[in-house]
């Protein structure tokens, strides 16, 4: 199976995207465990993971940072 977003992933690391986004976010942040509070992971794609909101079973994703391990901007499936 081809991964079309796979340059474009390798490229946001590369250049240290995830953490100038982080820094740029307003938004709610998670830490490992918090994320685990709040969402089921249903499967990691650096730097992105998608995620099932505890609350209510919303599916959508979010970016991380690598170190320190920071989740952020979640951006809910078909929003």
């Amino acid at each position: 199976m081809q991964d079309d977003t796979e340059s474009i992933r390798r490229t946001m690391i590369a250049t240290n995207a995830p953490a100038a986004d982080l820094a740029a976010t307003t938004e709610k942040t998670w830490d490992t465990d918090a994320l685990r509070v709040e969402f089921e992971v249903l499967g990691f794609m650096a730097p992105f993971v998608v995620v099932r909101r505890r609350s209510d079973g919303a599916k959508g994703s979010m970016e991380f940072t690598h170190l320190p391990r920071v989740y952020f901007n979640f951006v809910e499936d078909g929003k």
